[in-house]
């Protein structure tokens, strides 16, 4: 088995204690179906060339530069170089700041997870952070320059080592306000409620990522696969979100209640209709009796 490269290698630093660290991947889109963009009429893969708003030149790569843009239309230089040097020098170091309690953590600013793993010269410092942060319950708050950026690194225990994921920015994140803005201020009591919350316990379970397959990975196959074999697809019916006056029929079919089932009022027509129904049973029951030894006799 071919061992995992190392995305980063640096240390991890808290107060004069320091070991060597270095960083893995940890979730990877690598095995995702990819596509490639076709011309539909030759059949052949396309390039993409970048080409000049004003006059439809192509622009080659070596003629390509970075530009910041001050007002419409005008643009500020910046040549690869300047860029490079603006990049905050590296020290390859995690300096840990802060130890914060895990609860703490808002998973809003989580962006993409390393696993970080010891040198061999530095296990026993390693155990020794690991452990501690363990054992109080807490995650690590430091901070280096990763792949030519300031990242801020949220670092916990995770089995045998740790895991370090960087985290965005506060400009980044956006404010749940405006997306929730327009939620009514209204609250949900009674059976209702009740029944959500019956729901809800009779769904409880545990996280097992085994069990959670990407149903559109599978799908894409499935359709290539299909296309390959030259046959078609069933269509499926888009699900119908459910009315503000069926939610209720909706919970109580989701709970396994169901509608209380309603007899028929009786009218005076269907009384009277029942009961010649019952006087034309009884002459024929009697005949039938009349007729019934005759017939074992025969």
């Amino acid at each position: 088995m071919v061992s995992p490269r190392a995305n980063w290698k640096g240390y991890i630093k808290l107060g004069e204690l320091s070991c060597p660290v270095a960083l893995y991947t940890a979730a990877s889109s690598s095995e995702r179906i990819a596509f490639n963009t076709l011309n539909r009429k030759t059949g052949n893969r396309v390039k993409r060339e970048f080409i000049d708003s004003e006059t439809g030149d192509p622009v080659e790569r070596e003629d390509q530069v970075k530009g910041y843009e001050v007002e419409n239309g005008q643009y500020i230089v910046l040549e690869s170089a300047e860029v490079a040097a603006a990049v905050p020098e590296s020290n390859k170091t995690l300096v840990i700041e802060a130890f914060i309690p895990c609860s703490q953590i808002d998973t809003t600013y989580f962006d993409k997870p390393y696993y970080l793993a010891p040198d061999k010269m530095g296990r026993d410092a390693f155990l020794l952070l690991r452990d501690g942060m363990k054992k109080q319950g807490v995650a690590a708050i430091a901070r280096t320059v990763l792949f030519r950026r300031m990242r801020t690194v949220l670092i916990r225990a995770h089995g045998k080592g740790l895991i370090a994921s960087t985290l965005n920015f506060d400009y980044e994140v956006r404010s749940a306000e405006k997306a929730f803005d327009d939620m009514p201020d209204m609250k949900i009591e009674g059976e209702m409620l009740e029944l959500a919350e019956h729901i809800i316990g009779t769904k409880k379970g545990s996280f097992d990522a085994s069990t959670f397959d990407d149903r559109y990975e599978a799908a894409v196959a499935e359709l290539v696969k299909a296309k390959i074999e030259g046959r078609a697809l069933p269509k499926k019916k888009a699900p119908v979100a459910s009315k503000p006056s069926d939610l209720l029929q909706a919970l109580r079919e989701s709970a396994g209640i169901g509608a209380k089932e309603t007899k028929p009022k009786r009218t005076a027509a269907n009384v009277n209709r029942g009961a010649s129904r019952q006087k034309a049973a009884k002459p024929a029951a009697k005949a039938k009796q009349a007729q019934a030894p005759a017939r074992r006799a025969g």
